[in-house]
């Protein structure tokens, strides 16, 4: 699986709408409405690398209300559940 995270400018007035609409996209995973420097984040997960840049180009940036994007392709993931489920051997825990 590849994965994307795209930061999201959106038109003030449309950020619930844009990313209701962004949600429903075919490739794009979540989206959360965030305070800092962009109005939304999407995490992209897509089977072939050259599937992101069609979500992206293709049906992100061309969704009514998005002003601005910068993506990020992620090379690795490291997560504390992944981690977890790695370790997990099926024994019942210990508390």
């Amino acid at each position: 699986m590849n994965t994307a995270i795209v930061h999201i400018d959106c038109a003030t007035d449309s950020i619930p709408e844009v990313a209701e609409a962004l949600a429903a996209l075919e490739g794009v995973s979540e989206v959360y409405s965030v305070a800092g420097g962009v109005d939304l984040i999407a995490i992209v997960r897509v089977p072939r690398f050259d599937d992101i840049a069609e979500v992206i180009a293709g049906k992100i940036s061309k969704t009514p209300g998005v002003v601005n994007s910068e993506t990020f392709v992620a090379f690795r993931a490291y997560s504390k559940h992944d981690l977890e489920d790695a370790f997990a051997i099926g024994l019942p825990d210990a508390d």
